[in-house]
């Protein structure tokens, strides 16, 4: 948490908000939180001045394009992983400052873009021009496809899961395998493709991994369209819960009827995660 459909959100949000306006400074309160450049000076000094243009998402990583107007030079890249607490937030300067604020952007017109994060597993990067990001943010190295890529065929979630021998939830989480699916999506789309999480890779049926595909593609559109899942603290860049939690399948409901055969929704951990299924409509 957060997940693809979270970040996703955040992503539009910050697309909507923070675009074409000149980052005047900045201020990081946990060292940490700041994984590239070490030096805070160097960092706040980088991204003055500079404009966001767009922001991207890979996988559950954010990367905000930065131009500078005075410099024909390619945009430097700020990176952004928010991990389990972590939330972007898009504030007036006057806002009263959250204990758990670790990086703080400036821009021009009163507002800043707030990093905040409970946890501290989050961080923030900056990419010099002409720098591939891969080299500095290591994680994105890993990143199979995603799910909403063209890549993302039948074909290649097959191949992907091929002579794996382990349980397909398992697989599900695994970023080289599908990028930005977590825990939450995971447990939907299996039980939306009627499969058990416990059913191990090898003994998954063709028509079975044709069905799962399509479910993950269905659940992660259903719950960006919901504005993501708020169980604990996510929040998009408003500030505003996300509702998919309301309407989940059996993420999280473990002892409720499932909302088709009313069925009580089973708990059990795989590979130490929490993993919620209906006995009846999986297989």
């Amino acid at each position: 948490m957060p997940e693809l459909p979270e970040v996703e959100t955040v992503r539009r949000g910050l697309n909507q908000l923070t675009l074409n306006q000149k980052i005047t400074g900045g201020d990081v309160l946990l060292h940490r939180t700041l994984a590239h450049p070490f030096s805070v000076e160097e960092f706040v000094t980088r991204i003055k001045g500079s404009v966001i243009t767009t922001w991207h998402r890979r996988g559950k990583y954010l990367l905000a394009e930065l131009s500078v107007s005075s410099s024909s030079s390619p945009c430097s890249i700020l990176g952004v992983h928010l991990r389990m607490t972590g939330q972007l937030l898009w504030l007036h300067r006057d806002e009263l400052l959250h204990k758990h604020t670790r990086i703080r952007l400036f821009f021009e017109d009163e507002h800043e873009l707030r990093f905040i994060d409970q946890r501290t597993f989050g961080q923030m990067w900056w990419v010099p021009p002409g720098v591939a990001p891969e080299s500095i943010i290591t994680g994105l190295r890993k990143l199979a496809v995603d799910p909403f890529s063209p890549e993302f065929t039948v074909e290649y979630l097959a191949r992907k899961l091929r002579n794996r021998r382990r349980p397909i939830k398992t697989a599900l989480l695994d970023q080289s395998i599908v990028a930005g699916l977590g825990n939450i999506y995971a447990d939907e789309a299996l039980f939306l493709s009627g499969v058990l999480p416990q059913t191990l890779c090898t003994h998954l049926q063709p028509e079975q991994i044709e069905r799962l595909r399509s479910c993950i593609i269905q659940v992660l559109k259903a719950s960006i369209e919901a504005g993501g899942t708020t169980f604990s603290n996510f929040l998009n860049v408003k500030g505003v819960n996300g509702n998919y939690g309301g309407v989940a399948w059996v993420y999280n409901r473990a002892g409720e009827p499932c909302r088709v055969c009313s069925t009580a929704i089973q708990r059990t951990r795989l590979a130490g995660r929490s993993s919620h299924y209906c006995v009846q409509c999986q297989r």
